[in-house]
């Protein structure tokens, strides 16, 4: 079968095409037809070299796949062949293999696909919707009739996040960074829609929330916008930071003058009661109708290389998917 492989860790130019092994479903694993892909930036990271999460080289990427079982090993009773699935696992114990055209995983790491959902939707529900789910409700503490900024909202994790308000009775600001941008997260649950590239684009904050400010702040981009997050912040507010990419300067004082919580939270720390949680909840509104991944992009496998390059591009709209 084929497969992308990284050889070396360095540049998207590092990962090949190339033909593996098909895998084999030991006891408590299934293999699936991977049918699509999500890339994450995490994803680039790993290559990179530049992660916490090191595989030993050569090693396929991906944590996010979509597709129907092929085979199931010994004790496995959940599934059966020909079932609809998505992967599942938290970062720490599912990452790589998903680029290939096959994967094999423990059966646990897996959840049932709704008819109603498309392959392309499933590969985008791992990472980005777990997270979202993760940073607003589980460690952000998000409840109804709280109001909810979203930096960079037109992305896999923003848009997540909106519809998971949404069907939570939240209100939300979002951002972005193009008028198709801005009209994404306006259709999937934002009630007010900022454009980040205007200077000043946050001065309307207060009067959009009757002068008090967002309860929760779910913060992409740290370093750019921590100290500034803090400043329009409600009283008791909390700010769950998800992406960054480098130091920021801030001053606490404001954190104390408010009682305000910088709470940060990665995926693989999830615990597996919690993780659980996150996926029954995320069946439910797959099922419902009320969550329904947006896919910005499908691209061929054999075309990774670009889809790592066009995942760190500013202006992210829905997900990047690869299609084997």
């Amino acid at each position: 079968m084929k497969a992308v492989r990284v050889h070396e860790f360095g540049d998207a130019d590092t990962m090949r095409y190339e033909d593996v092994a098909e895998p084999t479903a030991g006891p408590g694993q299934i293999v699936i037809k991977v049918e699509a892909i999500g890339v994450n930036p995490v994803d680039t990271y790993i290559r990179a070299g530049v992660h916490l999460i090191r595989p030993e080289l050569p090693f396929t990427p991906g944590s996010d796949a979509a597709g129907v079982v092929l085979a199931v090993g010994n004790g496995v009773s959940s599934f059966k062949a020909g079932d609809r699935v998505y992967a599942a696992g938290s970062l720490g114990d599912a990452w790589g293999d998903c680029y290939a055209e096959q994967l094999v995983r423990r059966a646990e790491q897996f959840r049932l696909l709704p008819d109603n959902v498309s392959f392309a939707q499933g590969a985008a529900l791992g990472i980005p919707y777990g997270t979202a789910y993760r940073a607003l409700i589980q460690r952000g503490a998000a409840k109804a009739g709280e109001t909810l900024l979203v930096h960079g909202a037109s992305g896999a994790v923003g848009t997540a996040a909106l519809q998971i308000a949404a069907g939570n009775g939240i209100a939300a600001i979002g951002t972005a960074g193009s008028e198709r941008g801005l009209a994404l997260i306006r259709e999937h649950g934002a009630a007010h829609v900022l454009d980040h590239t205007k200077a000043g684009y946050l001065d309307t904050v207060a009067a959009l929330t009757g002068g008090k400010g967002p309860d929760i702040i779910l913060e992409m981009l740290a370093n750019v916008n921590l100290a500034r997050d803090m400043e329009i912040a409600a009283k008791y507010g909390r700010i769950v930071v998800i992406g960054n990419r480098g130091p920021v300067e801030i001053n606490p004082r404001e954190a104390m003058m408010k009682d305000l919580d910088i709470i940060g939270i990665a995926l693989p720390n999830t615990p597996p009661d919690d993780m659980a949680t996150i996926h029954a909840a995320l069946g439910k509104g797959l099922a419902n109708g009320s969550l329904k991944p947006v896919i910005g992009k499908e691209l061929p496998l054999a075309e990774a290389i670009e889809s790592h390059h066009a995942v760190m591009r500013p202006g992210a709209y829905g997900k990047i998917v690869l299609i084997p």
